[in-house]
């Protein structure tokens, strides 16, 4: 029988090495096997430990840098023929900065704003209907606005051959073709040809909703026949008109217009 003999090496880091040996002449292919734990001393676990360290500073710094380049702005031109960004500060403040189309932006921003009334915004198309543009993008067919209807009253029969996309802000309203109503954060998607009358209930003291309208909305009468026609043109012609009406100068539209 082939006995085994265990022997235990004690070693001066208090590890332990294992070897097990044969007692009989082992076979040609038998081997000697060693199990071990390599030694280490002191000043080698120092030096492990500090390239530890230094491997977690120079992680940290990678993930810092990584961080800095995430946030740091774009520092390249924007292209020339970009159009310039539009932003309202606040749709429903009682004022906003007046907008002088003859002053430069390094003008703009030394002198004070012109305060304007907020309600000098709204462009009337009714006597309970009114829009205030947020953006008039006559290179592409379209426009944002707010829609207004105070009291209980109806936006006329109508159709869009483009899509609309509507978010209520306060109030409530619905279609007559539909049994849903939208009330305040009601998001409404309304596909290209669909025809609908909007109303404004009883009980509503005052309705907005925020619309994007592309392409035309076309008038109609019960049987679908074309009875008149608004497009992002003629919101621009009926702002210029109500916004030099009241003092504001028919340029003061163009801050929407892209």
């Amino acid at each position: 029988k082939t006995i085994t003999k265990v022997t235990t090496t004690a070693l001066s880091t208090g590890e332990k090495m294992t070897q097990i040996r044969r007692t009989h002449s082992p076979p040609a292919r038998s081997r000697l096997f060693s199990i071990s734990t390599p030694t280490t001393t002191k000043t080698e676990t120092s030096s492990s430990t500090q390239h530890t360290n230094s491997r977690t500073s120079e992680m940290r710094e990678s993930t810092t840098a990584a961080v800095d380049s995430a946030f740091t702005p774009y520092q390249g031109e924007q292209p020339k023929e970009a159009l310039s960004e539009i932003f309202v500060p606040h749709i429903f403040s009682h004022t906003l900065p007046h907008h002088d189309s003859s002053s430069s932006e390094e003008e703009e921003q030394q002198q004070e704003s012109t305060l304007v009334n907020e309600e000098l915004l709204w462009v009337p198309q009714t006597e309970s209907v009114s829009f205030r543009p947020l953006c008039l993008c006559v290179s592409s067919g379209y426009y944002v606005n707010l829609l207004r209807v105070k009291g209980s009253g109806l936006l006329s029969r109508h159709r869009h051959p483009g899509p609309v996309h509507g978010h209520v802000l306060k109030g409530r309203w619905k279609y007559l073709e539909h049994s849903w109503e939208a009330s305040e954060g009601s998001y409404v998607f309304e596909p290209p040809g669909e025809i609908h009358t909007l109303v404004v209930p009883e009980g509503v003291d005052e309705m907005i909703t925020l619309f994007h309208v592309t392409g035309s909305l076309l008038y109609c009468d019960p049987d679908g026949n074309v009875t008149g026609a608004e497009d992002v043109f003629t919101k621009l012609e009926l702002a210029k008109k109500h916004y030099a009406k009241v003092g504001l100068g028919e340029d003061f539209v163009q801050q929407f217009v892209r």
